[in-house]
């Protein structure tokens, strides 16, 4: 059978990342799907928004198409994103037999808010329904998403969509954990309770370590950080999501570069007189309040410091200069906020913890981050080195589908210890397409 192709749709709330795979019919189940296209939107609201189309492992084709990275005049909807990429991929002529785009068979969707669904499907009407029920959850997320996916369905007419969902892997935390002390009947009634997210990346790292460690998923204890512009921790316990930061939005939880994080319910209140008026940034299909944008869209650490690049606040965060000390404050509520969360989820997994596991844009680029929180760990036999070592990381080969050990690095720097440090370079977008190659449902 011909080669097709796997598309993989991963909306933010202020981006579009989009990789295109090539798979064999024939080998799905024992080779992996091969990236070829790696294309993003970013900086959606806030212009100019930034494209960029990176061709990779591309063979066999007498074209070469150049690689793309420009600035775009305004801003863009996520959708509008999306045909941006759908009109350079059929102009590419590397890519034999995509102009039309039939050959995409499935568009992987990563939709934040799957409620009590608890696998990936394909997105038939009644499941887009249930899914613009849950935008209100979730609406700077699910909202892009289901966009997209109605573009998906207009000019990928023959690909089957599929929606896998940040919630499901959170789906095994007990009930004493998930459940908030309200009324229960109108809880449930509201579908109110922790559903926790950053779910499709927590699955790649935790297959990811198993290989690395040569372990059984089912016997992985690990504590994990997606640290990025939206940050979570999760302790992972025999594989299964045991707690998360992460609640009923994505707003619990640790501080993001426009969300609040977990705060006094009551603060916003005293904040604004208009809290449960609807914002006028609503939309048909985004509803939210004034108190919603104000926590998920005017806080973080761009309301202390007027940056969302946290690079930048982490490089001035040493500084001594009386202008630069709002930098240091966000740097070390940051920290305090990951210390806080990790100490109880260390006790929480009593004490068995094969590795602290960095992942996301932060986690896995900054050593100052890693270091800072490492820093503070040292009471539980936690240590980095000081001197560089950190850099000489220590990797092995990638195998294929199964083995991608090779994008998990141990810095522990200390033959001796037991407590283990890992950066792990997570790629939800291969998750999608990898669970979508082996799921013989989908290729009935």
């Amino acid at each position: 059978m011909a080669q097709t192709y796997i598309l993989s749709i991963n909306a933010g709330s202020s981006s579009v990342k989009l990789s295109l795979y090539a798979v064999d019919p024939d080998n799905r189940k024992e080779s992996a799907p091969k990236l070829i296209i790696e294309s993003s939107v970013s900086k959606l609201t806030s212009p100019p928004a930034v494209f960029s189309y990176i061709h990779r492992n591309i063979t066999g084709s007498s074209q070469k198409a150049e690689d793309i990275t420009k600035e775009l005049e305004e801003a863009l909807p996520h959708d509008a994103a999306f045909e941006l990429f759908l009109v350079h991929l059929s102009k590419d002529p590397s890519i034999k037999g995509i102009s039309s785009g039939e050959d995409i068979r499935f568009a992987c969707h990563r939709v934040v808010h799957g409620g009590d669904l608890d696998k990936a499907v394909a997105i038939s009407h009644e499941t887009y329904h249930y899914l613009e029920q849950l935008t209100d959850l979730a609406p700077l997320h699910n909202a892009p998403a289901l966009a997209i996916v109605k573009s998906c369905l207009e000019r990928l007419p023959k690909a089957q969509n599929i929606a896998f969902f940040d919630s499901t892997f959170h789906l095994t935390m007990p009930g004493y954990i998930k459940t908030y002390p309200l009324n229960v009947e109108m809880a449930r009634e509201r579908k109110i309770r922790k559903y926790g997210f950053h779910g499709i990346s927590y699955s790649f790292i935790s297959r990811s370590v198993a290989e690395f460690f040569g372990k059984r998923i089912e016997e992985l204890n690990i504590i994990a950080l997606h640290l990025g512009s939206g940050a979570s921790i999760c302790a992972i316990q025999n594989g299964k999501s045991l707690d998360t930061t992460m609640g009923l939005t994505p707003l619990e939880g640790l501080p993001g570069a426009s969300r609040s994080g977990t705060i006094d319910p009551s603060l916003v209140f005293h904040y604004t007189s208009n809290a449960g008026k609807i914002s006028h940034s609503s939309t048909s299909t985004m509803h939210i309040s004034k108190a919603e944008e104000i926590l998920n869209k005017y806080s973080g650490w761009t309301a202390l410091t007027g940056t969302s690049n946290f690079s930048d606040i982490a490089a001035k965060a040493s500084s001594t200069s009386i202008e630069d000390q709002k930098y240091r404050l966000a740097f070390d509520i940051f920290i305090d906020r990951i210390i806080g969360y990790l100490g109880s989820y260390y006790v929480k997994l009593g004490g068995k913890v094969d590795a602290l596991v960095f992942a996301g844009g932060i986690g896995e680029k900054s050593s100052t981050v890693r270091k800072a929180v490492v820093e503070r760990l040292e009471c539980l036999g936690f240590k980095i080195l000081d001197d560089g070592g950190e850099e000489r990381v220590k990797q092995t080969n990638n195998s294929g589908i199964i083995d991608i050990s090779a994008q998990i690095s141990d810095i522990t720097g200390f033959e001796s210890t037991k407590k283990q440090i890992l950066v792990c370079n997570t790629d939800e977008q291969f998750e999608m397409a990898r669970d979508c190659a082996l799921d013989d449902d989908f290729w009935a």
